[in-house]
Parts: C-alpha cells; sequence; structure tokens
C-alpha cells in the first residue's frame, strides 16, 4: 500500500499545476451553485414577506380556513339570493305587467271621452278588462275576466282594443 500512495504523492507533485487547475474549476463551480442558490433563496423570501404582509403573527392555515368559513358563508347568502329570486319572479309573472287604456264616446251627445275601457295582465296574459260607459243620467262599470289573452264574456270593440294593446307590451 505504501508504494501505491508514494505513486500518487509522485504523480500529484509532477502535476500540481493540472491537479490546482482541476480544484481551482470545481471551487468556481461549487460558487456558481452557492450563488444560484442564495438567488433563488432571495426570491422565495421576498414572495414570503409579500405573502405574509400584513399578517401580524397569523399563520397561512388560520388564514386559509378563515378564507374557506368566508366562501362558505358566501355560497349559502347566494343560495339563499338565488331562492329569494326565484320567489319574487314568481310573484312578478303574477303581477299586473300590462295595462292598455282606451278613452271612446258612446254616445254622441255627449262631447269628450269620458267613458273607457281598461285592460291589465300579467306576464301570462291574464287579467281583468274594466270598462266604464258615461252617460248624462247614469254611468256604468263592468268587469270581465281575461285568461290567456282571452275572456269568455262578449268583449266590446273598444274593450278588444284596450286588450289588444295591452298584450303588444
Amino acid at each position: 500500500m505504501d508504494l501505491n500512495l508514494e505513486g500518487v504523492s509522485a504523480f500529484i507533485l509532477n502535476n500540481v499545476h493540472y491537479v490546482l487547475l482541476i480544484m481551482t474549476v470545481l471551487i468556481f463551480i461549487a460558487l456558481i451553485v452557492f450563488i444560484n442558490i442564495n438567488i433563488k433563496l432571495t426570491k422565495m423570501n421576498k414572495r414570503y414577506r409579500k405573502l405574509m404582509m400584513g399578517m401580524d403573527g397569523c399563520n397561512i392555515e388560520r388564514l386559509l380556513m378563515g378564507h374557506i368559513d368566508e366562501v362558505r358563508d358566501t355560497v349559502q347568502k347566494v343560495e339563499a339570493l338565488e331562492a329569494e329570486y326565484k320567489r319574487v319572479d314568481a310573484m312578478n309573472q303574477k303581477a299586473v305587467q300590462k295595462v292598455g287604456v282606451v278613452r271612446f264616446s258612446p254616445f254622441e251627445e255627449i262631447g269628450s271621452d269620458l267613458s273607457f275601457a281598461v285592460a291589465f295582465l300579467d306576464y301570462h296574459n291574464d287579467g281583468v278588462v274594466f270598462s266604464s260607459i258615461f252617460g248624462r243620467d247614469e254611468s256604468r262599470c263592468y268587469a270581465k275576466p281575461i285568461k290567456n289573452g282571452e275572456s269568455t264574456y262578449v268583449l266590446t270593440e273598444e274593450e278588444k282594443q284596450a286588450l289588444s294593446e295591452a298584450m303588444k307590451k
């Protein structure tokens, strides 16, 4: 074994400049790797500080759990709003949405259009037609139900006109 160590020692002493060159290259490569790792660590520290900015000692797990709770609360509120929207939409379809008005004079001796026909309809064209006929001595009012844009009662021309006007809206 001594012989082998002596041979290696002699080889190294004879080629010191090559050994030093190889060692210098290896140290230089290690320095480059160290600098690269240090740059990545600096970037990671910046990202960590940015992530934790304003947390005041709060850890990420607690922060995420808080956000998950907020999301769950928001989902429940959205579901409640959706149910309320559906309820209001159903009510709105039954509310009066379309109105048609026709004024007319049924008698030639009365000067202005004091008589009228008014149609009140919902989204489905269900509702009622009111008509009032005004005369010198008396006045009469009529109400006729409307289902799907039609009445089971006979409608006057003015009532038909009011109904048609309402259905166009």
